[in-house]
């Protein structure tokens, strides 16, 4: 019988095709250089499932032009905010269970209060960061 993965370990790339393929274990930033290089054929219809768990607020915005991209919080609560391309901002919060949709080229950012943990469905092609 086969052994289930842990998604915080062990995310998943969406491809093109329908297809459904385990990654390497997470072990930093320089990751999704990899991970890029690994899918990147598969373009703007590639994604990547991912989970995360933090206990601060992140330390960089990030945007994703080519692609929405869905948040589902799974445990604790985070507020998501988002600065649209107009400049008007939006906070959204998101409590165990709620989700929410960055759509393409909307900054986003995420404070928490306490232990969050998150799934990420993201349309990763041409992210970009920016210090908060």
């Amino acid at each position: 019988m086969a052994e289930p993965r842990k998604l915080a370990d062990s995310f998943i790339h969406l491809g093109l095709g329908a297809t459904a393929e385990p990654q390497p274990p997470f072990d930093g930033m320089e990751w999704y250089e990899e991970y890029g290089r690994r899918h990147g054929g598969d373009g703007r219809e590639g994604r990547l499932v991912s989970q995360h768990s933090f206990d601060e607020g992140w330390d960089s915005w990030e945007m994703h032009p080519l692609g929405a991209e869905v948040v589902i919080c799974t445990e604790g609560a985070m507020v998501l905010t988002q600065e649209f391309p107009d400049g008007r901002t939006e906070q959204v919060a998101l409590a165990a269970g709620d989700y929410a949709i960055n759509p393409p080229g909307v900054w986003h950012i995420a404070d928490v209060e306490t232990r969050c943990t998150a799934i990420f469905i993201t349309a990763g092609e041409g992210t970009e960061h920016r210090p908060r």
